[in-house]
């Protein structure tokens, strides 16, 4: 039974052996297959999901040194772009269209060695704060199904709220990660204006928006900042203050 309360243990059963991202991504899998009524997923990246795990396994007993967020299972809102897959900012406006390119934010993430399982419900163009609101159908919060999870992010914070991912990102414009977090029980973090590149956000409000993040702890949510924030040359509203190491200061 995989079990996960943080990134640090995580990793820590990784280098000792008793767990692999590969076992990892399967439990993940299982998790958002049995949960579907939920509708917090739009689309599941499976076979693209197992087959980095593999990639992230034999690398690491190759004694590779592992990044930040070395398989760590991770889903993105759907208003976060990734190259050659969909992105519907939960509207039939984009139904069918395919990125070409990916968001800084996403491109940092897979630089550190996270895991992609897939893109996550939100009201349509992050304009709501019930998740009911989307072409996809509406979002079931996981402790009581009778009950909205918030939104706009509604999908990202009932993936990490159900275990259907160890983080997730939306977006925050006024208030869109900060209050589906609060109505689901986990924590949310909407960043400073200019400290996480834009680039490859749909926008609601240019001059309000900022990529959040959902967790489970503090400290996830810290290591994961540590790695999207910083300056862009896509982005000439992200901060050149350089990042601090967010986790070192819990």
């Amino acid at each position: 039974m995989f079990e996960f309360s943080s990134i640090e243990q995580y990793h820590a059963q990784l280098l000792e052996g008793n767990v692999t991202c590969l076992q990892a991504v399967e439990h993940y899998l299982q998790q958002i297959y049995s949960t579907e009524h939920l509708n917090a997923f739009i689309e599941v990246y499976t076979t693209e999901a197992t087959e980095k795990a593999k990639q992230l396994d034999e690398q690491r007993k190759a004694g590779q040194p592992i990044g930040k967020l070395h398989g760590v299972v991770i889903g993105l809102k759907d208003v976060i772009c990734y190259k050659d897959h969909s992105i519907s900012a939960s509207s039939n406006i984009l139904k069918n269209f395919t990125s070409i390119y990916s968001a800084t934010a996403v491109e940092r993430l897979l630089a550190e060695g996270a895991i992609l399982i897939g893109n996550l419900n939100c009201d349509e163009f992050a304009m709501g704060s019930t998740n009911e609101n989307s072409a996809h159908g509406k979002v079931l919060n996981a402790l009581d199904e009778t009950r909205v999870p918030g939104g706009s992010s509604g999908g990202s914070a009932v993936a990490v709220q159900a275990g259907l991912c160890m983080v997730s990102l939306g977006s925050d414009t006024g208030g869109s990660v900060r209050q589906p977090a609060d109505f689901c029980g986990i924590i949310g973090l909407k960043p400073t204006y200019g400290r996480i590149s834009r680039y490859g956000l749909i926008a609601y409000a240019s001059s309000f928006d900022q990529i959040g993040i959902f967790s489970t702890t503090v400290t996830d949510a810290a290591i994961t900042l540590e790695v999207i924030a910083g300056a862009d040359e896509y982005d000439s509203t992200v901060s050149p203050k350089e990042v601090p190491s967010y986790s070192a200061q819990i």
